[in-house]
């Protein structure tokens, strides 16, 4: 797959999880597939979505803040209920809510004033439209999927329906969504109640990039999208090819009044650049209110990782993955000419920072944000054998509050020892 330039390059973007789900502060689609609540409750919703507060421009601008270069919004969830005034249904906030105006389209062109990628995220699954359920796969990939909201029960398959939700609703409103927005990402969502052969996502990908090749596709297409998305969690293993990890500020996607336990600044400054050091990108949800307002904690937060992104900018725009586990106790970054390494120290180093199995010589070293040059030694190892002693570099005088970045200049392009050691 052919991966447009700007995607690993940007490092940080926006997820918006927003619909008629945080009227009630409930899940989102989940709360009536589960039967938390009925269907006909969550859709009540719809009268109270009045996207009143709404301000996109405030939106771009907090998330140009934060240090984002991209921002990912739900224009359709599982539910269903589209942000914009789609063709291919009657359900939307345009036409059955308050809010009677598209959404999509001003969140673009507030994204795009300031100069960051719009990315569009749509659900394959439709658990409200009624030939969405008129198939089964082959096999079940996920046990809690057999919901007759999702698919019928055995015997009771209608692939005529089927193609036409397919066809009518799943491709036209994609077909919508390029050719009224350009968006320069879609990240899809809900593949896992199909086979491929079902979606025909090959089918989709190749008319997507007819329609605008410079798209990029998230990896949700059962194999013919661009990159991973793992959730929730920095993988132990670094994925192969590019990937991004979406994460959540609190515990929730959408906007629940009792989600509450928000991560700190220090800790999502870690799981970003644990995140940035394995050569990913971190999608950052947020989950306005159904005005529309994004709430102050989250924003606080946003912002001050944007503080500290600005601090140890050189450490993020533009590098590539660092180290592999082992060499240093913490992530690493490396500059684009892989002659610059940013180690990152999330407690205040005691005495000396150890770097292990650097073949090269090291020119100088500072600490991003307050330039200190520190000093530092090079202890043990085998040279006749080609095993280089273990870099011990003196600790900065000020450290950052959240995580202190080391720039290491060396003399040439890193070259790493990966043995087992000699004796």
């Amino acid at each position: 797959m052919t991966m447009q330039p700007w995607f690993p390059e940007a490092k940080l973007g926006i997820f918006v999880h927003w619909g008629i789900y945080a009227v009630r502060g409930v899940a989102e689609s989940w709360s009536f597939f589960g039967g938390d609540i009925s269907h006909e409750q969550y859709m009540e919703q719809l009268g109270g979505f009045t996207a009143s507060h709404y301000h996109p421009d405030d939106w771009a601008k907090l998330f140009v803040r934060a240090g984002a270069k991209y921002a990912v919004l739900t224009t359709k969830h599982h539910d269903g209920v589209a942000l914009w005034d789609t063709r291919q249904t009657d359900l939307s906030v345009v036409r059955r809510s308050p809010a009677a105006r598209d959404l999509v389209g001003p969140f673009a062109e507030a994204l795009r004033r300031q100069s960051l990628r719009v990315g569009l995220y749509f659900s394959h699954n439709d658990w409200s439209h009624p030939d969405y359920p008129s198939v089964r796969p082959a096999q079940l990939h996920r046990p809690w999927v057999d919901n007759r909201r999702a698919m019928p029960a055995p015997g009771q398959e209608d692939p005529e329906r089927w193609e036409r939700y397919l066809e009518t609703v799943h491709r036209g409103q994609v077909r919508e969504l390029i050719n009224g927005y350009r968006p320069d990402l879609l990240w899809f969502d809900g593949a896992w109640e199909r086979d491929e052969r079902q979606w025909r996502m090959k089918e989709l990908r190749d008319e997507i990039l007819r329609l605008n090749p410079r798209t990029v596709l998230n990896g949700r297409m059962l194999g013919h999208g661009d990159y991973a998305t793992p959730e929730l969690g920095v993988p132990i293993v670094r994925p192969v090819g590019p990937w991004e990890l979406c994460y959540t500020i609190g515990d929730m996607w959408g906007y629940q009044p009792q989600d509450v336990n928000h991560k700190s600044v220090r800790e999502l400054v870690r799981v970003f650049t644990e995140t940035i050091g394995h050569g990913g990108n971190l999608l950052l949800n947020t989950g306005p209110k159904e005005d529309g307002r994004i709430r102050p904690d989250h924003a606080q937060r946003l912002e001050g990782l944007g503080r500290w992104i600005r601090r140890n900018s050189e450490a993020v725009y533009p590098t590539e993955a660092g180290l592999p586990y082992g060499h240093h106790y913490g992530p690493s970054m490396l500059s684009k000419d892989r002659r610059t390494l940013f180690l990152v120290c999330f407690d205040a180093p005691r005495v000396f920072v150890e770097l292990r199995g650097l073949r090269n010589t090291v020119r100088s070293i500072s600490a991003l944000g307050t330039g200190e040059q520190l000093d530092h030694r090079v202890v043990g190892g085998f040279p006749s054998r080609g095993v280089p002693g273990v870099v011990r570099i003196n600790a900065p005088t000020v450290c950052d509050p959240y995580a202190t970045v080391l720039a290491l200049e060396l003399d040439g392009e890193l070259d790493l020892y990966r043995g087992q050691g000699e004796g």
